[in-house]
């Protein structure tokens, strides 16, 4: 947004001795980011007023003529191509050295052989309006020799470019008036009190006994927070003063005409939208905003057609909708050349409704970018007058007709805070006396009512709405205004304490440790919401409709996920388009669905995957998870899946189950968790190309727990220990967990370890398991005899138990 400080000194004498840049500076720091500053006009002091006396043709350029002019000093002579040029027109003319807007200087340089001393310039080149039609055409009675500034009464004026996201929370400075008001305070300057009661009488002394030609009623139910209108007669239609039409054209708006310019110009002034309606076509003299009701379209000021919503605000008439509400006009409600009357309206409406309805259409326009920010009702009376005002300059003869018409008026409500001079200066760390506490807050138009040790501070309407709320939200105005940059920064002295962790993050904290270290995995984190696509997509029985979001980001982030084995799957089928193999886990949560009040629980899981192209990776993920147990003082065992006690983690009839790489998890005797290799039926459909283990070990029922290191240290063996391997045959259905669990009933010390080393399919009824076997005495060296005995007795065992040596 441009902020022209030629207008703000309309209502603030601001400090001479200090630049430009300085000044955005101090206002940057103070107020609001001022992103740059330019000086613009300048170069209209150095454009002189020229009568053009001969035009000859170019000698070498059929388009191109020599025009020679009087300056008011001497004759000079230009080549020129513009198609409206005339002997005896007055036009400006740039000579060299001259910077135009845009940056580009004027050189001395010869066009087509003839050598050119300027250049005489349009609208455009001149940067006062779009036209480049041609030259710009001065008027007879322009004065020769005469600079452009001081024929169109123009002066030099500097730009401040505010960054908008740095006034989002500020509705009172989008206007030029509520912007003096911070330079005020800034610099303790006063502010003239251009638009008070008095001159608000004044306005309204205006009024008419007649019977208001237009009447105004808001339904309940609509989004306007207050609507006022006025009726005026006797309008003529004609362009608006210069020094209008350069403000409006500094700030971005294009001149257009009195009426058009005086809308604009009160809304950049004062900071509040309207809208001037041609009175003959407001049908049947009614106002009525009301819900649209139905489905249909509507046709803009910008004469495009727009789909509305049977909930979306309209100002209509007695025959239908002629305004979005707090956006943009229709097509035929706007003045015309020929327009005699109007009804100026100014209203409210719901922030929340405006943004989104605008959002919906892809219409941002200045009314809707300032009604989001939450205006303030209480000021809608006063840019009404401020409309009339200037209508009676631009039409002396223009009246006003009735009185002011209003109705769904909701006030601001008045809010008071107390704040203390104890608390101000403990906050920002810097003595402030009370008086300049007080004499802040009052140029800032709070009014401060002390009483005792606290002061009542009473805020202004415009700057209740949703801007000040707190007693911390003055304490930050005084030290802005103050400056920030005047506080001397002090380190907080604060007691630094070790922070003691909780029982749960411990566990997560051993768990992510090990999983890094012992399991060689990266982490990884996935959102907690999932889309019913994907759940689908993994077969996965448990929808969680209850846990759906209101409110979600997309589909595909719909509900609450009820397990992790989607998500995990997910990123399995990402990963394994860059990796032959991988490891990660995740420490998330899944949410289980209830019954009542408490809808949901909460399942605090680790997730892992162990992924490899060609061989499974299930006795890897099973000779990690073993010992993370043990790492954890857990009391767990893995058994194979018996359907008496189904796993309540996942489903028994998931089609992505193993049938003979599964086991569950148990610890305390209860299910808390599984390992599986994931079946291919489910991973064709994530298009994984490899094999996938997974497991899921639930923590949440002991890991605020306190569990007992069961940790025993023991010396490290001073003698050599001996392996043995052996490949035994067991049948396909048999889980290599029945197979440890034989060997497990050789009570011979010596038999210090045994673990799966390999799986082999034989047919599709056989497998053969490798089994390795760790023989140890710790006060001895064994004995081949020995070892040869134990060896036996291992294959002695699995033998009885059904599982003979592969021969």
């Amino acid at each position: 947004m441009n902020i022209s400080i030629n207008w703000i000194k309309d209502y603030v004498d601001l400090p001479k001795d200090i630049s430009p840049e300085e000044l955005g500076v101090k206002f940057t720091l103070a107020t609001c980011e001022v992103e740059g500053v330019e000086t613009t006009g300048a170069h209209l002091e150095q454009i002189k007023v020229v009568e053009i006396t001969t035009i000859e043709p170019h000698p070498d350029a059929d388009k191109l003529r020599l025009v020679s002019f009087n300056t008011g000093e001497d004759e000079k002579r230009v080549v020129c191509g513009a198609p409206n040029v005339e002997v005896g027109k007055k036009v400006p003319f740039a000579s060299v050295g001259v910077t135009l807007p845009g940056g580009f200087t004027l050189t001395p340089k010869k066009i087509r052989g003839v050598e050119s001393a300027g250049m005489l310039c349009s609208e455009v080149e001149l940067g006062l309006s779009g036209d480049h039609s041609g030259l710009m055409i001065l008027p007879e009675d322009a004065t020769v020799g005469q600079t452009l500034a001081e024929h169109l009464g123009a002066t030099s004026d500097i730009l401040f470019d505010i960054d908008n996201k740095s006034i989002t929370h500020r509705p009172d400075l989008w206007g030029h008036y509520g912007m003096a008001r911070e330079f005020a305070a800034v610099f303790n300057k006063p502010l003239k009190d251009c638009f008070n009661e008095e001159w608000q009488n004044s306005i309204r002394s205006l009024y008419t006994d007649e019977a208001a030609p237009v009447s105004v009623h808001v339904d309940a139910d609509s989004s306007c927070l207050g609507y006022k209108g006025l009726s005026m007669d006797n309008i003529t239609i004609k362009p608006s003063p210069q020094w209008m039409q350069e403000r409006l054209r500094l700030c971005g708006l294009r001149p257009i005409s009195n009426i058009v310019d005086i809308s604009n110009y009160v809304m950049l002034e004062l900071g509040m939208p309207n809208h001037i309606f041609n009175r003959e076509t407001i049908r049947g003299g009614e106002i009525h905003v009301r819900r649209m009701g139905e489905e249909g379209t509507f046709v803009t000021l910008d004469e495009q057609e727009r789909k509305m919503l049977p909930t979306d605000t309209m100002v209509c008439d007695k025959e239908g909708p002629s305004v979005i509400g707090g956006i943009m006009g229709g097509l035929y409600s706007g003045v015309k050349d020929d327009t005699t009357k109007i009804f100026i309206e100014a209203a409210n409406w719901k922030d929340s409704e405006i943004r989104k309805v605008s959002v919906r259409l892809g219409l941002r326009t200045d009314s809707s970018q300032r009604y989001e920010k939450c205006l303030d009702t209480n000021q809608l009376e006063r840019s009404i007058l401020r409309i009339v005002e200037l209508v009676r300059e631009s039409c002396p003869e223009a009246r006003v007709v009735g009185s002011m018409q209003e109705d769904g008026v909701q006030p601001t409500p008045e809010l008071q805070i107390e704040i203390s001079h104890a608390k101000v200066c403990k906050v920002l760390g810097k003595d402030v006396p009370e008086e300049q506490i007080i004499a802040i807050l009052e140029s800032l138009d709070f009014l401060v009512e002390k009483k005792g040790e606290q002061l009542t501070v009473t805020v202004p309407s415009y700057r209740a709405t949703k801007d000040i709320e707190y007693e911390d939200d003055l304490i930050e105005e005084v030290g802005r205004i103050i400056g920030y940059d005047n506080i001397v920064p002090i380190s907080p002295k604060n007691i630094i304490e070790t922070v003691r962790l909780g029982e749960a993050k411990l566990m997560q904290r051993r768990i992510q440790n090990f999983m890094v270290f012992n399991g060689r995995a990266l982490e990884v984190m996935t959102y907690p919401m999932v889309g019913e696509k994907l759940l689908e997509q993994a077969d996965w029985p448990v929808k969680n409709d209850k846990l759906e979001l209101v409110n979600a980001l997309s589909h595909e982030l719909s509900r609450m996920r009820p397990s992790m084995v989607p998500s995990l799957l997910e990123k399995a089928a990402l990963n394994q388009k860059n990796f032959t193999s991988f490891r990660f886990f995740e420490m998330g949560r899944s949410y289980q669905e209830l019954e009542g009040d408490a809808y949901s629980q909460d399942r605090y899981q680790l997730g892992v995957v162990f992924f490899d192209k060609t061989a499974s990776p299930f006795m890897n993920l099973l000779n990690v998870m073993q010992p993370l147990m043990s790492y954890l003082n857990l009391n767990a065992q893995f058994e194979e899946k018996n359907e008496k006690f189904p796993n309540p983690h996942v489903p028994a009839d998931w089609p992505g189950l193993h049938p003979n790489e599964y086991v569950n998890i148990r610890v305390m005797g209860k299910h808390c968790g599984f390992l599986t290799t994931v079946h291919p039926v489910i991973t064709r459909q994530f298009k994984i190309k490899g094999n996938v283990s997974l497991a899921i070990f639930d923590i949440t029922d002991f890991m605020n727990q306190r569990i007992k290191d069961k940790t025993k240290y023991k010396a490290l063996p001073r003698f050599p220990w001996s392996e043995f391997d052996c490949t035994v045959v067991a049948e396909s259905r048999i889980p290599v967990g029945d197979i440890l669990s034989v060997l497990g009933k050789l009570k011979v010390k010596e038999v210090a370890n045994a673990k799966v080393v390999d799986v082999f399919k034989l047919s599709d009824e056989q497998k053969s398991v490798t089994l390795r076997t760790t023989f140890m005495d710790r006060e001895k060296t064994l004995s081949p005899e020995i070892i040869k005995e134990l060896e036996d007795k291992v294959v002695a065992t699995l033998a009885d138990g059904g599982f003979p040596l592969k021969v």
